[in-house]
């Protein structure tokens, strides 16, 4: 099933993300696609908030994976821009977040498509400068 959504504003695009965040059930993996600077971390930034996340969330690229406790469920976000290869998710003990009660959110999750499990969520989000600077294009594949 795949579902399409616009977004004209970084504000739309984090009550999207807040709306499914809301809606999150333990186990899920959310893959999440799209060029830099695009609204990832502000999409996730809303996710967290649905989870009833409070602290701050920011993308943790040099650390690959944080983890937010104090929410209704657990989320792992993870930033794998910088692996080089799908092996070094094993040093970060990848596996306890994926098959855990949290929920997973993979930033750049294309750079280790060979270890995601098959029941992902796939979000892409896309510019369009036709439709103007702010406008995105976001779209959930489950």
């Amino acid at each position: 099933m795949e579902r399409v959504t616009e977004s004209c504003s970084a504000a739309d695009t984090f009550a999207y993300g807040k709306a499914l965040g809301e809606k999150a059930s333990p186990g899920e993996i959310y893959t999440l696609i799209g060029d830099l600077g695009v609204g990832k971390t502000v999409f996730t930034q809303g996710l967290a908030a649905g989870l009833g996340i409070t602290e701050p969330v920011n993308s943790p690229t040099f650390t690959i994976l944080q983890s937010y406790e104090g929410g209704r469920l657990l989320l792992h976000h993870f930033d794998v821009y910088r692996i080089g290869d799908a092996s070094e998710m094993e040093e970060i003990g990848y596996e306890d977040c994926f098959y855990g009660d949290g929920v997973c959110l993979i930033e750049w999750a294309d750079q280790i498509a060979e270890i995601l499990p098959e029941n992902c969520i796939r979000i892409t989000i896309a510019k369009d400068l036709s439709q103007g600077f702010d406008y995105r294009r976001i779209t959930i594949e489950r």
